[in-house]
């Protein structure tokens, strides 16, 4: 290895130990926060938006929110979803990522989006649904637990089979669940028995 290749391999080596280092500590304050439907990675995200709010005029049910100068300059007005006070209602038509024009919100490129294959609308392959947060349910305070009946939370879940009722009692399925937040806001508790958390 001469001493060109040499320095180009170690500027490659101390580069990607950078980018690895900044995408690290990104995605470990976005724990803190849920990002809209199909947002991009974070890092990207960051990037890419434009903070021009087009997305929170968009959503029709006000659940998209701009993040708060506490949480840093570097995220201060970009968009987040109010996941603990209201619930996506995973819109057919997706407002809020329509209104996108930066691509920070964007939908995944299917195998024939990429062929161009496809001759009209009805031919296209279904968008598979956004994985916004955790749902996760509180049997210690949920109702039909302790002995009352509820499912209260049950018919406001828009994901067929991601919550179920068993022996009337309520359970998520993670593997289905996308976490969108409207069985939490559906839940008649004060102190709501399902919790929704950051991926």
């Amino acid at each position: 290895m001469d001493r060109r290749d040499f320095f180009r391999v170690g500027l490659k080596k101390v580069t990607k130990t950078v980018v690895n280092e900044v995408d690290a500590r990104v995605k470990k304050k976005a724990k803190r926060y849920i990002r809209p439907p199909y947002a991009i990675s974070e890092v990207e995200f960051l990037l890419a938006c434009t903070r021009c709010d087009d997305c929170v005029s968009a959503c029709p049910h006000n659940v998209i929110f701009k993040l708060s100068a506490s949480l840093g300059a570097d995220v201060v007005a970009t968009p987040a979803l109010d996941l603990l006070n209201r619930g996506c209602h995973l819109c057919e038509d997706w407002p809020c990522v329509s209104a996108c024009t930066s691509g920070a919100l964007a939908f995944p490129k299917s195998e024939a989006d990429e062929n161009e294959t496809l001759e009209n609308e009805k031919d296209k392959i279904s968008i598979p649904l956004p994985k916004l947060a955790k749902a996760t349910l509180n049997e210690q305070t949920c109702l039909p637990f302790s002995g009352p009946e509820c499912g209260a939370c049950v018919p406001d879940c828009p994901v067929p089979g991601a919550l179920i009722l068993n022996s009337e009692k309520p359970y998520i399925i993670p593997d289905l669940c996308v976490g969108c937040g409207m069985c939490r806001e559906a839940c008649i508790l004060g102190d709501k028995a399902i919790s929704i958390t950051s991926i």
